[in-house]
């Protein structure tokens, strides 16, 4: 009798639900049995829980330990802070990994990028410290600053901690080693933030040695931006902060073609959640034309996650083919298929590879 699965499921706003229950639909048809446990987190949730997290979410997520999550609405300046963050946080789910990679008849410039990138998901700048300036906080960080800073301003905090910082380095070149990498590049900012950046650099280099096999380097984040766009081919595994990761994640998705081939996950010592990189598109709830690439691939790398590797692989097999047809696609991949015809198409081939 086959495994059955528990993991949790988090549909999420605007075109999140649409997307999961394709996904959902095509993971179903390979034959892998989960037994989904639905719950509510986001914008749409609060009207219902009065929280855009409520805690039966977390407590799903930690009983199930995998979790695949549908876009999530984060407000701009205003409103709740990041649903996804505080996820993250609230599961310690540190480790951000992000695949960027070239796909045949995806529209790119960059044909043969493999990349991943590898972000630290709890501290720097988002973990939320934050002051007005007519906080006693802020006026007390401006009078130590000695005229650093303008006495109008509001104030963030950027940590940078060595016990991160040795947990994200650590699963960095363990993925390297795990998966056959060649490098790790270690990306900051140490030329200006010499205490917290500067720590990023330090730890990263002590973990290096560790692993004499894989090639280790450094570049500066504003560096690397411009390595990237010239000669991508070049880097192989980044590890990164949290803010630059978020950054050059979209930066590295837009050489392979867009968001909407990018997936993503979060990794903690205990659980795992899975996603795409790409945010809700309000605008196109309930259309029925947004591209599911992004949160297949993510289901991809779940199934790898819980052991199913030879379905993980004739999954992402079968979503190649269909996308360098180029016949039965979203239009931002030259196609006329809506997002459940493409889930539907992409089962067909996944049948048609057995």
């Amino acid at each position: 009798m086959k495994k059955t699965y528990a993991v949790t499921l988090i549909p999420g706003d605007g075109i999140g639900p649409e997307l999961v229950e394709t996904v959902k639909r095509v993971i179903e048809g390979t034959g892998v049995r989960i037994n989904w446990e639905t719950v509510d987190a986001g914008e749409d949730a609060i009207a219902k829980h009065g929280t855009p997290l409520p805690d039966s979410a977390l407590e799903s997520v930690k009983k199930n330990k995998v979790a695949l999550k549908g876009p999530i609405t984060t407000p701009i300046g205003t409103g709740f802070r990041s649903v996804n963050v505080a996820l993250r946080k609230s599961l310690n789910l540190y480790a951000c990994l992000r695949p960027c990679k070239s796909y045949p008849g995806v529209k790119s410039h960059f044909p043969a990028i493999d990349l991943v990138i590898v972000r630290e998901n709890t501290e720097d700048l988002y973990a939320g410290v934050e002051y007005l300036n007519s906080s006693a906080g802020a006026q007390e960080i401006i009078k130590m600053s000695q005229g650093k800073i303008n006495p109008d301003a509001n104030i963030s905090i950027k940590p940078i901690s060595r016990t991160a910082t040795e947990k994200i380095a650590k699963f960095a070149f363990e993925f390297a080693v795990k998966n056959g990498r060649k490098k790790v590049t270690s990306v900051s900012k140490a030329n200006i933030m010499k205490f917290t950046d500067g720590l990023f650099y330090e730890v990263c280099r002590e973990t290096a040695k560790k692993y004499p096999k894989i090639q280790y380097e450094e570049r500066l984040v504003d560096n690397m931006c411009m390595q990237l766009v010239q000669k991508p081919e070049l880097y192989d595994v980044l590890v990164l902060p949290n803010l630059y990761g978020d950054i050059i994640s979209d930066l590295c998705a837009g050489l392979v073609g867009g968001l909407g081939v990018a997936p993503g996950a979060n990794f903690g010592d205990d659980c795992a959640l899975f996603e795409a990189v790409h945010g809700s598109a309000p605008k196109y709830k309930g259309m029925n034309k947004t591209n599911p690439t992004a949160l297949l691939l993510s289901a991809k790398m779940m199934l790898s996650h819980i052991g199913e590797t030879e379905v993980a692989n004739r999954l992402e097999e079968a979503i190649t083919r269909v996308i360098k047809e180029g016949k039965q696609t979203t239009y931002d991949l030259g196609g006329n298929a809506g997002t459940r015809e493409m889930g539907d198409v992409i089962l067909k081939k996944f049948h048609s590879l057995s």
